[in-house]
Protein backbone atom coordinates (compact mmCIF):
# COMPACT_ATOMS: atom_id res chain seq x y z
CA UNK A 1 0.00 0.00 0.00
CA UNK A 2 1.06 3.41 -0.30
CA UNK A 3 1.46 4.38 3.54
CA UNK A 4 4.73 1.87 3.33
CA UNK A 5 5.77 3.62 0.83
CA UNK A 6 8.70 5.47 1.88
CA UNK A 7 8.60 3.45 5.22
CA UNK A 8 12.42 1.92 6.23
CA UNK A 9 13.05 -1.83 6.16
CA UNK A 10 15.74 -2.80 8.89
CA UNK A 11 16.83 -6.35 7.57
CA UNK A 12 18.96 -8.56 9.75
CA UNK A 13 21.00 -10.97 7.12
CA UNK A 14 23.37 -13.59 7.72
CA UNK A 15 26.74 -14.77 5.61
CA UNK A 16 26.11 -16.38 1.98
CA UNK A 17 26.20 -20.16 3.73
CA UNK A 18 23.33 -19.99 5.16
CA UNK A 19 24.28 -22.95 7.75
CA UNK A 20 21.83 -23.39 10.72
CA UNK A 21 24.09 -20.78 12.87
CA UNK A 22 23.82 -17.97 10.63
CA UNK A 23 19.63 -18.84 9.70
CA UNK A 24 19.00 -19.11 13.28
CA UNK A 25 20.97 -15.91 14.39
CA UNK A 26 19.56 -13.94 11.38
CA UNK A 27 15.67 -15.08 12.69
CA UNK A 28 16.19 -14.87 15.99
CA UNK A 29 18.14 -11.37 16.38
CA UNK A 30 15.29 -10.38 14.04
CA UNK A 31 12.45 -11.46 16.42
CA UNK A 32 14.25 -9.67 19.29
CA UNK A 33 14.56 -6.19 17.47
CA UNK A 34 10.60 -6.55 16.01
CA UNK A 35 10.08 -6.78 19.94
CA UNK A 36 11.72 -4.04 21.27
CA UNK A 37 12.28 -1.39 18.89
CA UNK A 38 8.44 -0.14 19.52
CA UNK A 39 7.94 2.64 17.57
CA UNK A 40 10.87 2.98 15.27
CA UNK A 41 8.73 2.85 12.62
CA UNK A 42 10.45 -0.15 10.91
CA UNK A 43 9.54 -3.24 9.59
CA UNK A 44 12.36 -5.73 10.53
CA UNK A 45 13.15 -8.83 8.08
CA UNK A 46 15.22 -11.74 8.74
CA UNK A 47 16.59 -12.35 5.16
CA UNK A 48 18.07 -15.67 4.34
CA UNK A 49 21.05 -15.19 2.14
CA UNK A 50 20.19 -17.67 -0.64
CA UNK A 51 17.57 -18.28 -3.17
CA UNK A 52 14.88 -20.17 -1.82
CA UNK A 53 15.23 -22.67 -4.55
CA UNK A 54 18.22 -23.81 -2.80
CA UNK A 55 16.85 -24.40 1.07
CA UNK A 56 15.81 -27.78 0.73
CA UNK A 57 19.95 -28.62 0.52
CA UNK A 58 20.25 -27.06 4.04
CA UNK A 59 18.69 -30.44 5.35
CA UNK A 60 19.46 -29.32 8.70
CA UNK A 61 18.04 -26.18 8.60
CA UNK A 62 14.83 -27.59 7.11
CA UNK A 63 14.84 -30.25 10.10
CA UNK A 64 15.45 -27.97 12.71
CA UNK A 65 12.29 -25.46 11.82
CA UNK A 66 10.07 -28.24 11.43
CA UNK A 67 10.94 -29.43 14.62
CA UNK A 68 10.62 -26.01 15.89
CA UNK A 69 6.90 -25.46 14.37
CA UNK A 70 8.23 -22.68 11.81
CA UNK A 71 6.46 -22.82 8.36
CA UNK A 72 9.08 -22.63 5.26
CA UNK A 73 6.72 -20.01 4.23
CA UNK A 74 7.42 -17.74 6.20
CA UNK A 75 10.97 -17.45 5.49
CA UNK A 76 12.12 -14.67 3.30
CA UNK A 77 15.12 -15.61 1.22
CA UNK A 78 17.37 -13.14 -1.08
CA UNK A 79 15.73 -13.72 -4.14
CA UNK A 80 12.90 -12.37 -2.71
CA UNK A 81 13.70 -9.03 -1.45
CA UNK A 82 15.21 -6.02 -3.70
CA UNK A 83 17.93 -4.78 -0.83
CA UNK A 84 19.71 -2.54 -3.46
CA UNK A 85 16.62 -1.19 -4.22
CA UNK A 86 15.57 -0.62 -1.08
CA UNK A 87 19.34 1.32 -0.50
CA UNK A 88 18.68 3.57 -3.22
CA UNK A 89 14.86 4.56 -2.05
CA UNK A 90 16.97 5.25 1.17
CA UNK A 91 14.79 2.69 2.86
CA UNK A 92 17.56 0.09 4.01
CA UNK A 93 18.96 -0.82 7.40
CA UNK A 94 21.08 -3.72 7.59
CA UNK A 95 22.00 -5.46 10.73
CA UNK A 96 24.68 -8.33 10.02
CA UNK A 97 24.89 -11.55 11.39
CA UNK A 98 27.53 -14.72 11.24
CA UNK A 99 29.71 -12.36 9.18
CA UNK A 100 31.31 -9.22 9.76
CA UNK A 101 31.93 -7.89 5.82
CA UNK A 102 29.49 -7.93 3.07
CA UNK A 103 31.25 -9.65 -0.13
CA UNK A 104 32.08 -7.19 -2.78
CA UNK A 105 28.84 -8.22 -4.34
CA UNK A 106 27.02 -6.15 -2.03
CA UNK A 107 29.61 -3.10 -1.13
CA UNK A 108 27.02 -0.57 -1.95
CA UNK A 109 24.61 -1.62 1.00
CA UNK A 110 27.79 -0.97 3.34
CA UNK A 111 26.44 2.23 4.30
CA UNK A 112 23.15 0.56 5.49
CA UNK A 113 25.22 -1.14 7.69
CA UNK A 114 24.57 0.28 11.96
CA UNK A 115 24.99 -3.47 13.49
CA UNK A 116 27.31 -6.67 13.54
CA UNK A 117 27.62 -9.90 15.94
CA UNK A 118 29.95 -12.31 14.08
CA UNK A 119 32.19 -15.15 15.13
CA UNK A 120 34.66 -14.68 12.56
CA UNK A 121 38.34 -12.80 12.35
CA UNK A 122 36.89 -8.94 12.61
CA UNK A 123 37.96 -7.62 8.72
CA UNK A 124 35.11 -4.56 9.09
CA UNK A 125 37.27 -1.13 10.13
CA UNK A 126 35.66 0.06 13.24
CA UNK A 127 32.95 2.82 12.44
CA UNK A 128 30.82 5.13 14.79
CA UNK A 129 28.08 4.63 12.82
CA UNK A 130 28.14 0.99 13.06
CA UNK A 131 28.22 -1.15 16.78
CA UNK A 132 30.44 -4.32 16.71
CA UNK A 133 29.88 -7.16 18.33
CA UNK A 134 32.66 -10.29 17.73
CA UNK A 135 33.90 -12.48 19.60
CA UNK A 136 35.63 -16.09 18.34
CA UNK A 137 33.22 -18.28 20.22
CA UNK A 138 31.85 -21.46 18.99
CA UNK A 139 28.41 -20.55 17.29
CA UNK A 140 27.36 -17.19 16.44
CA UNK A 141 23.91 -17.78 18.09
CA UNK A 142 25.79 -17.99 21.19
CA UNK A 143 26.35 -14.20 21.27
CA UNK A 144 22.96 -13.64 19.90
CA UNK A 145 21.34 -15.70 22.94
CA UNK A 146 23.65 -13.16 25.12
CA UNK A 147 22.68 -10.03 23.43
CA UNK A 148 18.82 -11.03 23.59
CA UNK A 149 19.24 -12.02 27.22
CA UNK A 150 21.01 -9.25 28.74
CA UNK A 151 18.86 -6.85 27.02
CA UNK A 152 14.94 -8.31 27.09
CA UNK A 153 15.08 -11.46 28.44
CA UNK A 154 11.31 -11.85 28.42
CA UNK A 155 11.31 -12.01 24.58
CA UNK A 156 13.01 -15.37 24.93
CA UNK A 157 10.32 -17.85 24.16
CA UNK A 158 10.32 -21.48 24.00
CA UNK A 159 10.36 -21.16 19.92
CA UNK A 160 13.13 -19.23 20.11
CA UNK A 161 15.23 -20.74 22.56
CA UNK A 162 15.06 -24.44 20.72
CA UNK A 163 16.53 -22.56 17.28
CA UNK A 164 19.34 -21.00 19.34
CA UNK A 165 20.12 -24.17 21.31
CA UNK A 166 20.37 -26.49 18.43
CA UNK A 167 22.52 -24.16 16.42
CA UNK A 168 24.91 -24.05 19.48
CA UNK A 169 24.64 -27.64 19.92
CA UNK A 170 25.50 -28.39 16.24
CA UNK A 171 28.38 -25.38 15.78
CA UNK A 172 30.15 -26.53 19.38
CA UNK A 173 30.19 -30.87 17.89
CA UNK A 174 27.63 -31.48 21.01
CA UNK A 175 29.79 -29.34 23.30
CA UNK A 176 32.51 -31.70 23.18
CA UNK A 177 35.65 -30.29 24.18
CA UNK A 178 37.98 -32.70 21.92
CA UNK A 179 36.01 -31.27 18.88
CA UNK A 180 38.34 -27.52 19.46
CA UNK A 181 34.66 -25.89 18.89
CA UNK A 182 33.30 -25.18 22.10
CA UNK A 183 34.27 -21.87 24.49
CA UNK A 184 33.38 -21.32 28.22
CA UNK A 185 30.78 -18.87 26.69
CA UNK A 186 28.72 -20.90 24.71
CA UNK A 187 29.03 -23.71 26.93
CA UNK A 188 27.78 -21.26 29.53
CA UNK A 189 25.12 -20.20 27.36
CA UNK A 190 23.71 -23.35 26.19
CA UNK A 191 23.38 -24.18 30.16
CA UNK A 192 21.80 -20.77 30.44
CA UNK A 193 18.59 -22.10 27.76
CA UNK A 194 18.92 -25.36 29.55
CA UNK A 195 17.81 -23.89 33.16
CA UNK A 196 15.27 -21.45 31.32
CA UNK A 197 13.61 -24.14 29.31
CA UNK A 198 13.79 -27.63 30.88
CA UNK A 199 11.52 -29.30 28.16
CA UNK A 200 14.10 -28.60 25.38
CA UNK A 201 14.87 -31.70 23.78
CA UNK A 202 18.61 -33.26 25.81
CA UNK A 203 21.49 -32.30 24.33
CA UNK A 204 22.78 -35.55 22.79
CA UNK A 205 19.82 -36.67 20.87
CA UNK A 206 19.59 -33.00 19.25
CA UNK A 207 22.86 -32.92 18.60
CA UNK A 208 22.65 -36.49 16.51
CA UNK A 209 19.04 -35.63 15.10
CA UNK A 210 20.42 -32.22 13.38
CA UNK A 211 24.17 -34.08 12.38
CA UNK A 212 21.82 -36.56 10.24
CA UNK A 213 19.72 -34.40 9.01
CA UNK A 214 22.48 -32.10 7.67
CA UNK A 215 24.09 -34.95 6.20
CA UNK A 216 20.82 -36.41 4.91
CA UNK A 217 20.49 -36.81 1.26
CA UNK A 218 16.97 -38.77 0.79
CA UNK A 219 14.44 -36.55 -1.51
CA UNK A 220 17.41 -34.20 -3.06
CA UNK A 221 17.57 -34.91 -7.17
CA UNK A 222 20.86 -35.57 -8.23
CA UNK A 223 21.61 -31.85 -9.17
CA UNK A 224 20.32 -30.74 -5.21
CA UNK A 225 23.17 -33.38 -3.85
CA UNK A 226 26.14 -31.82 -6.22
CA UNK A 227 24.97 -28.67 -4.92
CA UNK A 228 24.65 -29.86 -1.58
CA UNK A 229 27.94 -29.16 -0.80
CA UNK A 230 29.71 -27.70 -3.65
CA UNK A 231 32.35 -25.35 -3.61
CA UNK A 232 33.36 -22.94 -6.62
CA UNK A 233 36.97 -21.59 -6.86
CA UNK A 234 37.61 -19.35 -10.07
CA UNK A 235 40.86 -18.22 -11.17
CA UNK A 236 41.74 -16.25 -14.77
CA UNK A 237 39.27 -17.90 -17.02
CA UNK A 238 39.05 -21.44 -14.72
CA UNK A 239 36.08 -21.74 -12.91
CA UNK A 240 36.15 -25.26 -10.86
CA UNK A 241 33.45 -26.60 -8.80
CA UNK A 242 34.11 -29.24 -6.29
CA UNK A 243 30.65 -31.57 -4.79
CA UNK A 244 31.04 -33.46 -1.45
CA UNK A 245 29.00 -36.15 -1.99
CA UNK A 246 27.88 -38.16 0.86
CA UNK A 247 26.69 -41.42 0.06
CA UNK A 248 28.22 -45.00 -0.86
CA UNK A 249 28.59 -45.25 -4.51
CA UNK A 250 27.41 -48.53 -6.39
CA UNK A 251 30.76 -49.53 -8.15
CA UNK A 252 30.47 -52.32 -10.33
CA UNK A 253 33.55 -54.05 -12.49
CA UNK A 254 32.92 -54.71 -16.16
Amino acid sequence: GSSEGSSGIHVVLGNEACDLDSMVSSLSFAYFLSKTSGSSGKTVVPVLNIPRAEFPLRSDNVFLLKESGVPPEALVFRDEVDLAGLHRAKRLTLTLVDHNMLPSADIDLEEAVVEVIDHHHLERTPSTSCSVTVETVGSCATLVTEHIHHKAPEVLDRQVAQLLYGAIVLDCVNMAPEAGKVTPKDSQLACLLESRFPDLPPRGALFQSLQSAKFDISGLSTEQILLKDMKAVSGGDLRLAVSAVYMTLDVRTV
